[in-house]
Parts: structure tokens; C-alpha cells; sequence
């Protein structure tokens, strides 16, 4: 058994919750024992630039009690960077350490922390090729692990509760509103054909979209609504802009559409594309006839859309579930730990 110190942004922050503390339990069963430290502050910066300081000096100080622990434990996990676009305290922690990461962090400010995390770092773990072929630059020692899905929770309903029309769902955070504006215009044509239907927008704050309000439902996320607002989603969309941010995505809301057995339609950026090529799990979407006509392909059609639920469902069990990749991750931390997984 080796004894990992992972440092995350926050108890609610989506990196770690999915790449870190949903493998905790399944982790032991492969000899890794994992505990997760995270400051009381946020993990990012307030809009208010005179409160910054005072916010990195508060996150900074609360993490050096989790810094000194690390030394009682065999390796250092940091997911992403402990303060936005810096390296701070990260040199501090016990070696080897492990970075992980999930998204094209490089970008933010075009600053050099990026870099800098990978050469300090003794393994790095990225959720897609797209971001193993800019760490692999800057550390030899990658592996490339998908954002895992919880399959057993994000699982299909037992029963469909009776809707009023057929519901298309976006789930997300409200960074990502830019993105869920590229399929605004064909929404607009679906919606005006389809009087019944709603679009479901799942996300931590409500949108601002140009759609008919009494067609648009917000659903305030929270981790005991998130499975329910999707099962019963008619299809699941996933629209991306096709930017350097965007290819290093993980299309994790795209995964999770699938675990609850619910078609997709999803532009082809990024490892969207990859995950399209794994079986006939919905379409991919590039103008707005594209995205017209692949919605309602699936909305005109139940049986196509049964087909493509049970089958994106099958790709997430066989290639993204936690029973199938926490073993890789433990095995990937027993490797820098000087251990075998054998």
C-alpha cells in the first residue's frame, strides 16, 4: 500500500471530484491509498483586483498544513496548479510528485506555469493525447487517462417519468455558455418546430440565451440533482468552438449523456471525434443544418435513439468507467512511487 497527497481547488470544483475523490474507494482495492487536501478558500481569483492579494496570501497559508503532511505520504498529486496561473508552493511538496491535468492550462495568461508544474513534476497524468503531446514536451514520463465516469451512478432510469415533450440537454458550467451559443440558431429552428419541447440547461447559474423563455428550463446544479437532471434528457448536446481550449477538453459531459444512456450530438472537436469513432452513440454536428437535422433525427426516431443510448452507454462501461480505469491510475501512481503493479 503507498499513501498519495492529493492537492485539489475545492470540494465542489469538477476536476476534482471526477478525477480524484471518486477513485478513493477504488484506489485501496489496488494498493493506493489516497487523501485529498484543498484550501477553505475559493480556487480562484474574486473579481475585485484589490481583493487578490489578500485572496492568494489566505489560499496560499492554507495550504502549507497539507505541504508538511505530504512528507508522511510516498507521492504528491497536484490537479492543476494550487494557485490560478502560478507556481507557488508546489516545489515545497514531497517528491515524487504527480501532476494531473484536464484541460489546455497552458492558455490561461500565456504565462510559463504550465511548463514549469511539468518540469518539477516526476509523471504527468492528461486526460487526452491533445494535452500528452504539449506536457510530453516538457516531461517524458506521461500517461494518458480519460476523465473517469462513475458508471454505476450515472446509470439510465429504472423507469422514465411521462414528459410534456421531448427535452434537449446541456450541462455544464457557465464558463462554458460560449460554447452552448454555437447551437443557439438551429435550437431556435428545433424549438419553433417542436412547440413541446424544452431545452434543459443544467449548470450553476442560468443562461442568457435567445430562446423562447417558457422553452428553456434551468436546473441549478448541485452533486444530489446532477444524475436525475440528465437521465431523462431525449438527447444530450455538446456544442464546442474550435480553439486550441476546446481540443483539450475531455468531453466529459459527453460521457456522461452516454453513462445515462442518452443519444448525443456534439460538434467533432477535440477528443469528441475520438469518442464518436467508439460506436454509433448519436452524430457530430458542424453548421446549423448539421445540428437541425441530427437533433431531429433522434427526436423523430425512438428506436434509433434507444439504439444509440444503449450503446454510448456500453463505450462509457467498456473504456471510461471507474472500475476500468482506476486500476490504470493506481498503477500509473505505483510506477513513480518505485513500485510494481504486478
Amino acid at each position: 500500500m503507498i499513501k498519495v497527497a492529493a492537492f485539489t481547488a475545492g470540494r465542489d470544483i469538477p476536476a476534482a471530484r471526477f478525477r480524484i475523490r471518486q477513485y478513493i474507494e477504488s484506489l485501496r482495492l489496488s494498493g493506493v491509498e489516497l487523501s485529498e487536501f484543498f484550501p477553505a478558500v475559493g480556487a480562484y481569483p474574486p473579481k475585485q483586483r484589490w481583493a487578490r492579494p489578500l485572496w492568494g496570501a489566505a489560499s496560499l497559508a492554507a495550504r502549507m498544513p497539507g505541504i508538511m503532511r505530504s512528507y508522511r505520504y510516498d507521492v504528491s498529486l497536484f490537479q492543476r496548479e494550487m494557485l490560478s496561473t502560478f507556481v507557488t508552493l508546489e516545489p515545497l511538496t514531497k517528491r515524487p510528485r504527480v501532476l494531473d491535468v484536464d484541460d489546455a492550462i497552458w492558455l490561461n495568461r500565456n504565462s510559463p506555469f504550465a511548463r514549469r508544474l511539468a518540469e518539477i513534476s516526476d509523471s504527468v497524468i492528461c486526460g487526452n493525447a491533445f494535452l500528452a503531446e504539449y506536457f510530453g514536451k516538457w516531461n517524458s514520463n506521461i500517461t494518458i487517462l480519460a476523465t473517469a465516469v462513475d458508471s454505476d451512478r450515472f446509470a439510465p432510469p429504472i423507469s422514465r417519468p411521462v414528459s410534456d415533450g421531448p427535452i434537449i440537454g446541456w450541462s455544464g458550467g457557465s464558463s462554458g455558455f460560449a460554447d452552448l451559443r454555437i447551437a443557439q440558431e438551429p435550437l431556435q429552428v428545433i424549438l419553433r418546430k417542436y412547440p413541446s419541447a424544452r431545452l434543459r440547461v443544467i449548470a450553476n447559474a442560468a443562461p442568457r440565451l435567445d430562446l423562447p423563455p417558457r422553452q428553456v428550463e434551468f436546473v441549478q446544479w448541485s452533486p444530489e440533482a446532477e444524475v436525475a437532471s440528465v437521465q431523462t434528457l431525449d438527447v444530450g448536446i455538446m456544442p464546442l468552438r474550435d480553439a486550441l481550449w476546446s481540443r483539450g477538453k475531455c468531453s466529459y459531459k459527453m460521457l456522461l449523456y452516454m453513462s445515462c444512456g442518452v443519444p448525443v450530438v456534439v460538434s467533432p472537436v477535440g477528443m469528441n471525434s475520438e469518442v464518436l469513432k467508439m460506436g454509433a452513440i448519436g452524430a457530430s454536428a458542424n453548421t446549423a443544418d448539421d445540428w437541425i437535422g441530427a437533433i431531429e433525427e433522434i427526436l423523430g426516431n425512438p428506436q434509433l435513439a434507444a439504439d444509440m443510448g444503449r450503446k454510448g452507454r456500453e463505450v462509457v462501461v467498456r473504456n471510461f468507467s471507474v472500475l476500468v480505469l482506476a486500476p490504470r491510475l493506481a498503477a500509473a501512481l505505483l510506477r513513480v512511487a518505485g513500485r510494481s503493479s504486478s
